[in-house]
């Protein structure tokens, strides 16, 4: 079982980061009807409701999930994940999700859901991690590597996807025009100690993430 407080001090800490760059384009909007798609324990959401927004949170984990609900009392917390969200079309002015689109198993199919339940002309925000950069799971992967334990990263199936030009033809074959991808890189400082004490025990370096699922 994950501790969601854990994964909120630490990797939540630092994701958050580019929590700003996503919203940009919602602050565009009056009150947009925005999905936080794979929420975690609600750094997107709490944001998106300081400038207004109706925020529906949708995460595949309840632990995240109870956690958000009781820290975000005004958005609509549920469960769900890509590629398949209880929702009908048109649903949502906006949908953000931060570090999940590099997690699911079959973009064009995940792209497709998140087309529909789009309105026209509505807003699509997703951020992912660069492979080989110094993510969580790459330090984790280093750390374990060193003190000869035996573990396998998760795959990485978004690998052919990453790289811009790869992932605005796949956002245009499913309908999003106009698509452009950014570089963001920022300084996260933390108490390296904490952290990793922080890092297994909101899910340990056993944990892989499944489609839809929290960022990692």
């Amino acid at each position: 079982m994950s501790d969601p407080a854990a994964y909120h001090r630490g990797f939540a800490r630092l994701t958050a980061h580019t929590v700003d760059p996503l919203l940009n384009l919602v602050r565009k909007s009056r009150s947009p009807r925005l999905l936080d798609l794979g929420c975690g324990t609600g750094v997107v959401s709490e944001a998106a409701l300081a400038l207004g927004a109706e925020v529906t949170a949708v995460d595949d984990d309840l632990d995240m999930l109870e956690f958000t609900a009781r820290r975000l009392p005004h958005a609509q917390v549920r469960l769900a994940s890509l590629p398949e969200l209880p929702y009908p079309e048109a649903t949502f002015d906006a949908v953000a999700g931060n570090f999940v689109i590099n997690h699911v198993n079959d973009l064009p199919a995940a792209l497709a859901e998140l087309h529909r339940v789009l309105r026209p002309g509505g807003t699509l925000a997703l951020s992912w991690w660069k492979a080989g950069e110094l993510t969580a799971t790459e330090v984790l992967s280093a750390a374990i590597e060193a003190a000869g334990m035996p573990w396998a990263p998760p795959a990485r199936p978004f690998a052919v996807y990453e790289t811009p030009a790869a992932f605005t033809k796949a956002l245009r074959a499913e309908g999003f025009d106009g698509a452009a991808v950014d570089t963001i890189r920022w300084r996260h400082r933390a108490d390296l100690g904490a952290w990793w004490a922080d890092v297994i025990a909101a899910g340990g370096p056993a944990s892989a993430p499944s489609p839809g699922s929290r960022p990692r």
